[in-house]
């Protein structure tokens, strides 16, 4: 079978590999979109520090069941779905306690074990989840999309909160609308005007451009000088993790999604003066991947206009290089690795 591999820094492949031995309790299926995600993109270009190589990246996929066990999900063959790729262990003090997302022996698809970027793979019946009727586009922007919708679940956003996105990427993106979808009012902030448009093409109720505008002004002219209620970090830099300071209310909830590579040093006691609630997200819950199908098939948000642009699997180094040297234009980028086989 045709598959993605990296075999090291800037050195990728598409190559062939052996079909999956499918193991007791999994299911077979043929992968279908896979999207690209920063952490694929950081796997490439070397700076992913939980990565090893040769390494299959991928964790973002819709795929079509092959062959499955018997199983009270009532998934069968030919249904189109997608799959929590963070496999957790089930004995640490985490899992014990149900964050099975913050699992200290985690291993997620791509990165520290091989991912979905491949025309076949073996899955637990466990991970998959019933795509409810979407296209095979929209389930492989679930799993990012989750990634939002649990951070926005961490910390309480109420209906007319005022909340501010730092960072207008995908993952950005899909936290203005997790947050759009609690009632908040949410405003966003990036450097590119670009993303600004996405942003607002999204719902965004207004944009602040933080390369040409003071940030912390514009912030406090737009909530009459009280702040923001939430604040959500989503670049994982270290000005805008202290713009986000500067622009939460007292009392505010502060949400990280951004997965920062450098130390930040700032006076900490402005998160007492403040009393600020900091939250940290990490992947997601099962829970969290069911609510997000659920909220697309309602159709009260259309995420295939998160998609800048799609490769054939034979052309995935092009799309990887092209994210690589991403401009700010590209937002979520798919890989189309397979057709679906009638039945």
């Amino acid at each position: 079978m045709k598959t993605v591999l990296i075999n090291k820094p800037f050195e990728i492949e598409v190559t062939e590999t052996e079909k999956p031995v499918v193991k007791e309790g999994e299911a077979l299926l043929k992968v279908l979109y896979g999207g690209i995600c920063g952490a694929d993109v950081a796997s490439y270009v070397g700076n992913q520090p939980f990565t090893t190589y040769p390494r299959i990246p991928g964790h973002e996929f819709s795929a079509q069941i092959i062959s499955i066990p018997e199983n009270d999900k009532g998934l069968k063959p030919g249904d189109i779905v997608t799959c929590n790729p963070y496999f957790n262990c089930g004995t640490c003090y985490s899992c014990q306690r149900g964050y099975v997302n913050c699992c200290t022996d985690n291993q997620t698809m791509g990165v520290q074990r091989d991912g979905a970027f491949r025309e076949y793979i073996s899955m637990p019946v466990g991970r998959i989840y019933d795509g409810k009727g979407l296209s095979a586009k929209e389930l492989a922007l679930v799993e990012p999309f989750t990634i939002s919708y649990h951070a926005l679940h961490r910390a309480k956003v109420n209906p007319g909160d005022k909340v501010l996105v730092v960072g207008a990427g995908p993952i950005g993106l899909f936290a203005l609308i997790a947050a759009k979808a609690q009632g908040a009012i949410v405003y966003v902030a990036d450097v590119l005007d670009g993303r600004l448009q996405k942003a607002l093409h999204f719902g965004a109720d207004g944009v602040i451009n933080s390369k040409t505008s003071d940030i912390k002004e514009e912030s406090m002219k737009i909530t009459n000088g009280n702040g923001f209620d939430v604040c959500v970090e989503a670049c994982g830099l270290s000005v805008t993790f202290l713009a986000c300071i500067d622009c939460i209310a007292f009392a505010g909830n502060l949400i990280l999604i951004g997965n920062g590579k450098k130390e930040t040093t700032f006076l900490h006691s402005i998160l007492l003066k403040k009393e600020l609630n900091v939250f940290g997200s990490r992947n997601s819950y099962p829970t969290d991947f069911q609510a997000v199908i659920e909220l697309i098939a309602s159709g009260k948000v259309k995420v295939l206009d998160m998609v800048s642009d799609v490769y054939p699997i034979e052309r995935a180094g092009e799309a990887f290089k092209a994210l690589a040297n991403n401009d700010g234009s590209l937002a979520k980028v798919l890989i189309e690795i397979g057709e679906a086989e009638k039945f």
